[in-house]
């Protein structure tokens, strides 16, 4: 399909950017590594690096050049930056890896001082699940109505402003998953597995018309050259299938880690019920009623 960019030079300067991060990080876990008494765990280095790997592979690599000829390269990019990088690059970043040199905390200081209040505001607004759920259930949409996705693959702005839309509100969608403890808004964790239910609805709904839908639903992909032997049709019905089975089984994964977590977490609770009930057979009632109101 003709475009009026060349990828080529948009891959180049996406991996000098995702390399110049990837320093960057290195730097700050070797600081916290070497001169922290609890340094980050090696785990989370190749976590954030992988993230960082597949927004390359994604937007990057010879791949994201074929996203212009198949759908179905179009919907791994997609998948990349919005379901797989997303969840592995904040599970990367932990508060301790936090910048704390002098002159980031004076900036810090000023802007707490001058700006804290609205910014503060501002942020939790954004960072609020329901402003993730919508944000990426809306992104999802907006960019697979035909005429809006062509336009990203017409436009080197455009397509800059979608990959970018997709990273963007796949960080704030996972964030609430990966990082309860972040939140400013306290909402039960059992409803993260409502959450990422209700999650799957608009991508099961978009990729079950892909798949079952008999014509070519973006008309762009029918004068592109053929790419592995597949039709246009072919191609929709691939891509579809893709989007299927992968949000599909990222959810249930994520779904069964929010599960343990929160399996984990009441396990202490009931032991110390358990005991505090032990206890209390040797105890005048008086004591039992006491204990049990504290």
């Amino acid at each position: 399909m003709p475009h009026a960019y060349h990828p080529t030079v948009e891959a180049l300067w996406v991996s000098v950017v995702l390399y110049l991060i990837a320093l960057g990080y290195l730097h700050e876990w070797l600081r916290i590594a070497w001169l922290a008494p609890d340094g980050v765990k090696g785990w989370r280095v190749w976590s954030f690096l992988l993230g960082l790997l597949l927004i390359w592979v994604g937007v990057g690599s010879p791949l994201s050049l074929l996203d212009h000829d198949l759908l179905t390269v179009h919907m791994v990019q997609h998948l990349l930056l919005m379901t797989l990088a997303p969840p592995l690059i904040l599970l990367g970043t932990p508060l301790k890896l936090l910048p704390q040199r002098p002159l980031q905390r004076l900036v810090e200081l000023i802007a707490r001082r001058v700006l804290w209040g609205p910014i503060r505001e501002l942020g939790r607004i954004l960072l609020h699940p329901a402003i993730g759920w919508i944000g990426a259930t809306a992104v999802l949409v907006v960019w697979h109505i035909p005429g809006v996705l062509a336009l990203g693959l017409r436009s080197e702005v455009w397509h800059g402003i979608e990959q970018a839309s997709f990273l963007v509100t796949g960080l704030l969608f996972w964030r609430p998953v990966v990082e309860p403890s972040r939140n400013d808004v306290k909402w039960p964790e059992s409803s993260i597995l409502l959450y990422l239910f209700f999650a799957t609805l608009p991508c099961d709904i978009l990729s079950g018309f892909l798949v079952f839908c008999d014509r070519v639903v973006y008309p762009v992909y029918l004068s592109s050259p053929r790419r592995f032997d597949l039709t246009a049709l072919e191609d929709q019905q691939c891509a579809g299938a893709l989007m299927w089975t992968c949000v599909t089984v990222v959810y249930l994964i994520a779904g069964a880690f929010v599960t343990a977590r929160l399996l984990s977490s009441q396990a202490p609770q009931e032991y110390a019920i358990r005991q505090l009930d032990t206890q209390a057979i040797a105890l005048p009632k008086s004591d039992v009623q006491r204990i049990r109101a504290v």
